[in-house]
């Protein structure tokens, strides 16, 4: 009796690729938050509402040689960046803590760094949706034109601006419980932009604020901002920058120290 072998050729599945690991992630991420209506409501609507406020409906004039449509888009554009940076990174990471998620991704097979990439990226976006919702608002009701160069120096500003904010929220989703950690963010985020100048030009607030405004990478910040659109000339950039990049590296080095001392 003849027997007959048949070649089977089997096809296994290809390994995941890192980068579709990341966009899935960096997908999931973004649309989880953009969905949590308390996240992004206040997230996407506050910026714009205090630019409609304060810029449109009550001009401060332009007394000292500054735009309040310009000046404005410039501050509110970077308060707007820090909330998605501070809760994004503060509340999730708190809370995903809490609940063991950071402890069952230690067993996922995906790569580590995708958590924080992803929680990056996701700032990023959001950061990207302020800015554009700003601009709209700035172009149709507050009035403001500017050259190219200054709408895209402040998008260079907004986007890549998250970072210091995203480091420090990041410290604090390794410190605060859950329950906790919305209003520490809340006590970090709203008394810094206020004490930053993002509210209102430093030159309207206590000499008291103004003095210690440099304290706060929010300040560095604004002032990179108001470069952008020329509110303020550009002396002093570089130091605005490395106190921004030292801000970043201390806060990170800190929240990885206590990533580290997590239970296995």
């Amino acid at each position: 009796m003849n027997t007959r072998v048949l070649d089977v050729a089997v096809t296994l599945p290809a390994a995941p690729s890192r980068w579709r690991s990341l966009g899935l992630e960096i997908r999931c991420e973004f649309l989880g938050l953009l969905r949590q209506l308390s996240f992004s409501l206040p997230t996407l609507l506050f910026p714009p509402m205090f630019y409609l406020l304060f810029a449109v409906l009550m001009p401060m004039g332009k007394a000292g040689g500054w735009h309040p449509g310009q000046y404005l888009l410039a501050s509110y554009t970077v308060f707007g960046l820090m909330g998605p940076a501070l809760f994004g990174f503060g509340v999730s990471v708190a809370m995903e803590r809490e609940n063991g998620w950071l402890r069952l991704r230690r067993v996922v097979p995906a790569p580590p760094a995708n958590y924080l990439l992803a929680k990056l990226a996701m700032a990023m976006l959001f950061a990207a949706l302020v800015y554009l919702a700003m601009v709209l608002l700035a172009v149709t009701a507050g009035g403001v034109r500017m050259p190219a160069s200054a709408w895209l120096a402040l998008a260079a500003v907004a986007v890549p601006g998250v970072l210091p904010f995203c480091a420090i929220g990041l410290w604090i989703g390794t410190l605060a419980g859950g329950c906790s950690a919305p209003a520490i963010v809340n006590l970090v985020y709203l008394p810094m932009g206020f004490l930053a100048g993002l509210w209102f030009p430093l030159a309207l607030l206590p000499r008291l604020v103004q003095d210690i405004a440099p304290l706060w990478p929010a300040y560095h910040l604004g002032r990179i901002g108001l470069m952008a659109v020329g509110q303020v000339p550009a002396a002093g950039l570089l130091q605005h920058v490395g106190a921004l990049a030292l801000t970043t590296l201390l806060f990170f080095v800190l929240a990885a120290r206590r990533l580290r001392q997590m239970p296995q």
